[in-house]
């Protein structure tokens, strides 16, 4: 009995002393990560973008009919990144990468109705919805969204231009996506919301597709979704056709 005592201890001791799985030791870029996520969740639509903008922009000055281009990366690279942003025009630039449309929806009375402009451009920010930047989006949510903003902005009388989504056949963020047929349907149900409210349609879409229903690779720097300095100057007389139209038009 002593024996069998002793060799439990033995072996107890021995178990004790053998060394367990290492440490995982902490990514040491872990506590930003979760502060940029924090901060994120904290102000999801990041109306901090440009609210001092907002502040110190003032309103229009006597005659000027000031546009406001609403939209997500598509937006916010043209003249950032790539191309001119329609220089000596006084046009704004509020497009934010990777929203989706229900962060437009919530940030359209301060970045849109606040600045007081003649017209409003609402771009880009479904092929964002159709990717799942924000978890599953259908169709009918994006329309809600829209539906939305142009109400907000016709209560202000605002002019609504709505522009399609761009072409794409694939998301380089999403390679597993196949997004061509639901960017057609969406654009398809844009271009008759339009028509059916009287307001202009800017179609983007016609002048960028290639064959395959993606966007022409020689005029998007990552070959699939953003335009290049090339594929913003195809976009920008459409655009300032668009705008020519609504300002002169007589329902907001």
């Amino acid at each position: 009995m002593r024996r069998v005592l002793l060799t439990a201890a033995l072996s107890g001791t021995l178990w004790a002393q053998a060394p367990g799985p290492p440490a995982v030791a902490p990514q040491p870029d872990t506590a930003k990560q979760t502060d940029r996520m924090m901060k994120k969740l904290a102000d999801w639509p990041d109306l901090a973008r440009y609210r001092d903008e907002d502040l110190s922009l003032g309103a229009p000055k006597p005659g000027e009919q000031r546009v406001v281009f609403l939209g997500a990366s598509i937006t916010d690279f043209w003249g950032r990144k790539y191309g001119e942003f329609f220089p000596g025009k006084p046009y704004v630039n509020r497009g934010i990468s990777g929203q989706v449309t229900s962060q437009l929806l919530v940030r359209f009375q301060q970045d849109v109705v606040h600045l007081s402009p003649a017209a409003v451009i609402i771009a880009d920010a479904g092929a964002n919805n159709i990717s799942g930047n924000a978890g599953p989006a259908t169709l009918e949510m994006f329309q809600n969204d829209v539906v939305s903003m142009v109400a907000v902005a016709r209560a202000h009388h605002i002019r609504v231009i709505l522009a399609s989504l761009l072409p794409a056949s694939r998301f380089p963020w999403q390679p597993e996506a196949r997004p061509a047929a639901e960017i057609r349907e969406w654009n398809a149900w844009l271009k008759q919301y339009a028509e059916r409210q009287r307001m202009i349609y800017l179609d983007y879409y016609s002048a960028l597709v290639d064959e395959q229903g993606g966007m022409k690779p020689e005029l998007a720097f990552d070959g699939a979704v953003h335009p290049n300095t090339a594929g913003y100057a195809v976009m920008q007389p459409l655009a300032e056709k668009a705008i020519a139209e609504a300002l002169a038009g007589t329902v907001p």
